[in-house]
């Protein structure tokens, strides 16, 4: 798996029947469909380029005007999975780095550009549940590296005006590491 794509709705019901119509199009792997925050639904899947980009487009013209925001990312980078899952493996945390969007999409799209832009860990990509369908992706590294990362993954969703705030700590507390990590 090469790709990955996602589908964001404003309607739980049509975002369901888009995620059936995604798999039945092209050969890819439903990664995760589930309701969001608050009240959304997604689909993201993943597979060779070509099948998550018919994937993709299918789901969007089956969700019609319920289409929130979508993505394809065809040279997804590794580190952008643990984060979703929560299960990355970062034991220590130099600087924090926050990017924060209002929608899943724009996020996981800004996490991807800031993992390729400098050398840092992501920590956390969170989507969307119990925050009011904004989304947050944290990350750690040197503070060089961390600032270059957010200032690449806040830029891309501020191109798309979906950008809520960026922020980048030098040296979190003790304290806010233990609730970070």
């Amino acid at each position: 798996m090469n790709a990955i794509g996602l589908v964001e709705f404003n309607s739980i019901a049509r975002g369901i029947a888009a995620a059936d119509i995604m798999v039945k199009t092209a050969a890819v792997e439903l990664l995760a469909a589930n309701p969001i925050c608050p009240g959304k639904y997604m689909a993201l899947v993943g597979g060779d380029v070509a099948a998550v980009r018919a994937a993709v487009q299918a789901g969007v013209e089956a969700g019609g005007q319920a289409v929130v925001d979508d993505f394809v990312l065809p040279n997804v980078h590794p580190a952008v999975f643990p984060a979703i899952t929560a299960s990355s493996n970062v034991e220590q945390l130099q600087a924090l780095g926050i990017i924060e969007t209002f929608t899943v999409a724009s996020l996981i799209v800004a996490a991807d550009q800031a993992a390729k832009a400098a050398e840092v860990e992501l920590i956390e990509i969170r989507l969307a549940a119990g925050l009011g369908g904004k989304s947050y992706v944290t990350m750690t590294g040197d503070v060089a590296a961390v600032k270059a990362a957010v200032e690449a993954g806040a830029e891309k969703a501020a191109a798309q005006g979906l950008l809520i705030d960026k922020v980048v700590i030098p040296s979190p507390a003790g304290m806010l590491k233990k609730a970070v990590l």
